[in-house]
């Protein structure tokens, strides 16, 4: 088929890939302006534009579809199927209508469970036994558009937002691929019940309340891992946590009950295995520990 894509992060590139290893045709690829990052702020192209231009397909990068030439542009694709995932801007009605068969999306949760911009981090925050992936029929609604396929997973205990993150970055980009070699156009409406929004991350949300019930601040660390990444003050230096699990032990909140490091809560425990320094890289907690020594019974902010 003739295909236009559309998407910006890293969850974009997964499904870019196997649509072009699958050979369709990829008439143009659509992706955010790029942005300011880094230490000097230049600007740099998004995971899905650097893709694009490696694979050598042309890259449009509007800052809307608000004027006609934008407009006109899409529509001279002649794209039998737009496919648009993780894209970050919403397409008017009159885009959505261009394509041929179809615009397609690739949602990262069980809707109507999770519509919205952050599935992943509200799944595991929320903590959700399952989660998925599902193709939908886009419309001028927020994620409200009929569905034509999902896949699930279970949510471990283990998860991170990344680890889960990838996995469903995979599970759409399969999926995908068999809707599209199978013409599988028909589609279902969405519940009218169980409706969730998955609100933005605001980065108010990352700091740790150590009386907070284990369970409650573990969901926490792992649903913001890697980003924002949720931190709490030791001896004063803000600390991202980006992995835990729950551990035994009791005392008041904050305190150390162990090495390498073993935190009471609100109630529960939790222990923390893996942490980042302000212009640091992630590391093992072992490893942190013997560099930032914490004692038996410190508190932590």
């Amino acid at each position: 088929m003739r295909i236009i894509f559309m998407g910006t992060p890293g969850f974009s590139v997964t499904a870019l890939e196997a649509l072009h290893s699958a050979g369709h045709e990829i008439v143009a690829v659509y992706s955010q302006p790029a942005r300011p990052a880094g230490r000097g702020k230049k600007p740099r192209p998004s995971a899905v534009q650097q893709k694009a231009e490696a694979l050598g397909l042309p890259v449009f990068t509007p800052l809307n579809f608000k004027s006609e030439h934008d407009r006109t542009d899409f529509a001279r694709h002649n794209a039998d199927v737009a496919v648009v995932v993780a894209y970050g801007l919403i397409l008017p009605q009159s885009v959505l209508d261009m394509p041929a068969k179809a615009c397609l999306n690739i949602h990262a949760s069980l809707l109507p469970r999770w519509r919205g911009a952050a599935p992943i981090q509200r799944a595991i925050m929320a903590g959700d036994q399952k989660t998925g992936v599902c193709i939908m029929r886009m419309e001028a609604g927020l994620d409200t558009g009929p569905v034509i396929r999902c896949a699930e997973t279970e949510i471990s205990p283990s998860d991170t937002a990344r680890r889960l993150h990838d996995r469903l970055a995979t599970m759409g980009a399969t999926l995908i691929t068999d809707v599209l070699a199978k013409n599988m156009f028909s589609a279902k409406p969405q519940s009218k019940t169980g409706i969730t929004y998955a609100a933005k991350i605001d980065k108010s949300e990352a700091r740790i309340d150590w009386t907070h019930p284990a369970e409650t601040l573990d969901r926490q660390i792992r649903g913001l891992s890697p980003f924002p990444g949720a931190w709490c003050e030791m001896n004063g230096e803000r600390v991202k946590l980006l992995d835990s699990a729950l551990a035994t032990g009791s005392g008041t909140a904050g305190e150390v009950l162990a090495r390498p490091l073993t935190i009471a809560c609100g109630t529960g425990a939790l222990t923390i295995t893996k942490v980042q320094r302000a212009g640091k890289g992630p590391v093992p907690i072992a490893d942190f520990v013997r560099g930032f020594p914490l004692q038996k019974g410190e508190k932590l902010g």
